[in-house]
């Protein structure tokens, strides 16, 4: 059973939509998409990969390369505007990222391999969980049953609110910033908020700090060029008048437009931590997680996407400069020669992760179709 309209892939996103699961979470998504590609006759569907990931493999005859083609499974932490006929039934998950439509894209392509299959080598089409997180690509990477399906190319696309509707966009070299997550709570000791020179709170040491996150200056650490840093959570002692507080927790991104500079950013903010924490008395308790390394693109690869938008009559565009949100494809980017590249899904769309964004039905078929014509040089 193959997809036969745009109707029929929007009937399916819609499914995917309100079915929306966390990452690591997966499980039903995963079982509705497996329905899906079975009904497309791939040659092998392997399960479980980096926990509920699946990949679907659409062989030719013929010996030849392995092209990957990756979207992924998960929704995000954000609550949608009520009211849709296909909202999520999750409480507090959406898909407010495009994952689903991303997953649908995936979907009508299966069903364009079903129609004319490769003539050599071998299509996969990987639904990956957990990019929400940043942990989902290097744990399918790094399952064992993923070196049955070890790529020659790989490539994903993520679509681009405020850009024209199914515009291409393309860039060589690093497309999205490499990232991390810092979570940092320090102990001091609370006093009276009539004697706050009894105690040792954090608040000065906190000032100084923030300070530095929003990038650099006169009395900040070095920060590599284009890198900086956005505070997403702060909490300082309790809510209360009578007690100058002794406690705090602060969450920050780090962003970089490599992976180097990345690492570099992350030893200068720790070390700056370090020092602040001895010179204010303060015990300290910090972690880094949901660590994004940069996705850089290969040349050839971009190449290979252009020449598709045009073979398939959309507009593309190459982008001066790299996006500053992070993607866990750079965990195969560095590890294959590939390529992310932008859909752009309208001028007037709500941006990603807000609670009125909803993927548009009217790039599946088109999108399906671009990724359909990636492929072909490469199995025909």
């Amino acid at each position: 059973m193959t997809w036969k309209s745009s109707e029929d892939l929007a009937a399916f996103r819609r499914r995917l939509h309100r079915l929306a699961e966390p990452s690591g979470s997966e499980e039903r998504t995963a079982r509705a998409v497996r329905d899906r590609l079975a009904a497309c006759g791939p040659r092998e569907i392997l399960e479980g990969l980096g926990g509920n990931g699946l990949a679907a493999v659409f062989g030719g005859p013929a010996p030849g390369p392995r092209i990957l083609v990756r979207c992924e499974l998960d929704a995000v932490r954000v609550r949608e505007v009520p009211g849709r006929p296909h909202g999520s039934e999750t409480e507090g998950i959406s898909h407010a990222c495009g994952h689903d439509g991303h997953m649908a894209l995936l979907a009508g392509l299966a069903s364009l391999l079903a129609e004319a299959p490769p003539a050599r080598g071998e299509a996969v089409l990987l639904f990956q969980p957990a990019e929400e997180t940043g942990n989902g690509a290097l744990a399918v990477i790094e399952d064992p049953s993923f070196r049955r399906i070890l790529p020659d190319r790989v490539f994903a696309l993520h679509n681009l609110p405020g850009f024209p509707l199914g515009q291409v966009l393309l860039r060589d070299g690093t497309f999205a910033y490499a990232a991390g997550g810092l979570t940092l709570r320090w102990t001091g000791a609370s006093s009276h908020a009539s004697q706050p020179e009894a105690g040792r709170s954090p608040l000065p040491a906190l000032v100084e700090l923030v300070g530095d996150l929003r990038g650099p200056g006169a009395a900040g650490p070095p920060y590599p060029p284009g890198a900086y840093g956005t505070v997403t959570h702060l909490r300082l002692g309790e809510p209360t008048f009578g007690v100058s507080p002794g406690t705090a927790l602060l969450m920050a991104t780090l962003r970089a437009e490599t992976t180097g500079d990345l690492e570099a950013l992350l030893r200068t903010v720790r070390e700056r931590i370090g020092r602040l924490s001895e010179e204010h008395g303060l015990a300290l308790d910090v972690d880094c997680r949901e660590v994004f390394p940069a996705t850089v693109n290969d040349a050839d690869a971009v190449r290979r996407v252009e020449e598709a938008a045009a073979a398939s009559g959309m507009e593309s565009r190459r982008i001066p400069g790299p996006f500053r949100w992070s993607e866990d494809f750079g965990h195969f980017t560095a590890r294959f020669p590939g390529a992310l590249f932008g859909l752009g899904s309208g001028p007037d769309r709500a941006p990603l992760h807000h609670p009125e964004y909803d993927f548009p039905d009217a790039l599946l078929a088109e999108g399906s179709r671009l990724l359909f014509e990636i492929l072909r040089p490469f199995l025909r």
